[in-house]
């Protein structure tokens, strides 16, 4: 089958810049803030920054791993930025957040893979407002178990961690990453007491099949995963991997049905769903059970 190249009518984007989209990238400038929103190209930055959220990167912009999807920095970081957490609370303050989602880039350079940031950053939001709600989504810190506990302790509201992909496109996608090592630490959120709602996406149009997801989805499922976003992958820059197939809505619905029925709390699937993509309506009532 030829790979597409021109994209279809419904990943055709109309929102436009509003004064509230100006206002968030002021606040993100003044604090020398990122963004994934930003870095990563996301194609829903001025719907959410339009709405007055976003999703925060800490760590830096540059990461050590060279995922071919992914169109952050790849380079060598220059240190780490210990007043990142402070200056990042200020600005969920100075956008009057009550949900936050964080992400960071990976840093296998770090003894600790970034986890005391996270932590760090955590216990500065809490501390201007100890009920403002925070998903975690984390690197999978080199499989080091003590470094992902450092995070859960913390106390995030939700912990996610992305898959990405199927398995056997792991080493042309993802490569550094693997699946098992995916899998053990969306298992180590499903464990930890008390626990957070825990949450993955997928990228399709990889070259993956419908099979092939499915059986992922039982694997994601057996580590006690509540919450899967699927969305389309859509290609960075030509120096990026090419979209082999863009899926239509329906086949969207299609697998989010058989996330259903395989029994994930949620499933969110869509042309343009990301991971951070309205976030907190997502986990919004597996949230409220939990509380």
């Amino acid at each position: 089958m030829p790979r597409s190249t021109r994209l279809p009518k419904w990943l055709k984007i109309s929102a436009g810049f509003n004064q509230e989209y100006l206002r968030v990238k002021r606040v993100m400038t003044e604090n020398r803030l990122h963004t994934v929103c930003g870095e990563a190209a996301c194609p829903n930055i001025r719907e959410c920054w339009g709405e007055g959220t976003a999703t925060f990167m800490i760590l830096g912009k540059f990461c050590t791993r060279g995922c071919r999807f992914c169109d952050v920095l790849t380079g060598r970081p220059h240190g780490l930025d210990t007043d990142e957490p402070r200056r990042l609370a200020e600005g969920v303050s100075a956008l009057g957040l009550k949900q936050v989602v964080i992400t960071s880039v990976t840093r296998d350079d770090l003894p600790d893979g970034g986890a005391q940031i996270f932590a760090e950053t955590l216990r500065e939001l809490r501390m201007r407002d100890p009920l403002v709600k925070v998903e975690f989504l984390i690197p999978d810190m080199q499989g080091k178990m003590e470094d992902v506990r450092t995070i859960l302790e913390s106390r995030p509201d939700v912990f996610a961690h992305n898959v990405e992909t199927v398995e056997r496109l792991y080493r042309r996608v993802r490569p550094g990453a693997e699946l098992e090592r995916s899998l053990a630490v969306l298992k180590e959120g499903h464990n930890f007491n008390p626990r957070p709602v825990v949450k993955t996406g997928i990228m399709v149009g990889l070259g993956e099949t419908l099979s092939e997801i499915t059986e992922l989805f039982y694997r994601l499922r057996d580590t006690g995963t509540d919450i899967v976003t699927v969305g389309q992958y859509l290609r960075p820059s030509d120096d990026h991997l090419p979209v082999e197939r863009f899926y239509p809505p329906e086949e969207f619905e299609e697998i989010a049905e058989i996330g259903r029925q395989i029994g994930f709390g949620h499933v969110e699937a869509g042309p343009l769903v990301r991971s951070s993509y309205r976030a907190f309506n997502q986990s919004k009532r597996l949230l409220s059970n939990a509380s």
